[in-house]
């Protein structure tokens, strides 16, 4: 009696993993700087592969795993290296904070209700001086909290152009706001 095909795919994936597995994460390694970066990945690749409806469809078994760990490497690598605002700090070692502490604070005098809103005023202000893409993907990214890939998938954009965007957009309101930090730590 043959064995079921979910049997015989289920045993496939596990002697790709067998055969590639050591060699594929240290390629990974050796490209990305944790050992957690890594683990993801791989997982990745792995998590990839079983989504694969037909395994015997790739011609190149390994070929198709290590172009699937570069792509993934290099996703990991744009996501890491995207600008947020709540990156930017501002102030001396001891008196650090970022813009999102100050917008997110819970104003308990109204000093701090006042900052709060000023920053708000600001932002807001300098977001108009924004083309419409940049300020658009900023707001999704940062205050609606959205995802870059749930933006391209609404908006049909390119995640690379989504990301070129933002990173403008957070350029300008980091440049346009300094002189508000500068005001604040005086």
């Amino acid at each position: 009696m043959s064995e079921p095909m979910a049997e015989k795919r289920e045993r496939k994936i596990s002697q790709v993993i067998s055969d590639y597995g050591s060699r594929l994460f240290r390629f990974i390694r050796g490209r990305v700087s944790t050992n957690a970066d890594a683990e993801d990945i791989t997982q990745e690749v792995w998590y990839q592969l079983s989504r694969v409806v037909d395994l015997d469809s790739i011609e190149q078994l390994s070929g198709w795993l290590f172009r699937v760990a570069r792509n993934r490497i290099t996703d990991n690598y744009r996501k890491k290296k995207t600008d947020a605002l709540e990156d930017y700090q501002f102030g001396s070692e001891e008196e650090d904070f970022g813009l999102l502490d100050i917008l997110t604070a819970n104003g308990s005098t109204p000093e701090d209700e006042n900052l709060k809103e000023i920053f708000w005023e600001e932002l807001f202000s300098a977001l108009e001086e924004l083309p419409e893409n940049q300020r658009d993907v900023f707001i999704k990214n940062e205050l609606e909290d959205m995802t870059f890939q749930e933006i391209a998938d609404q908006s049909g954009e390119n995640i690379k152009t989504l990301i070129s965007r933002k990173r403008y957009a957070v350029q300008h309101l980091r440049k346009r706001l300094k002189n508000l930090y500068d005001e604040f730590l005086e």
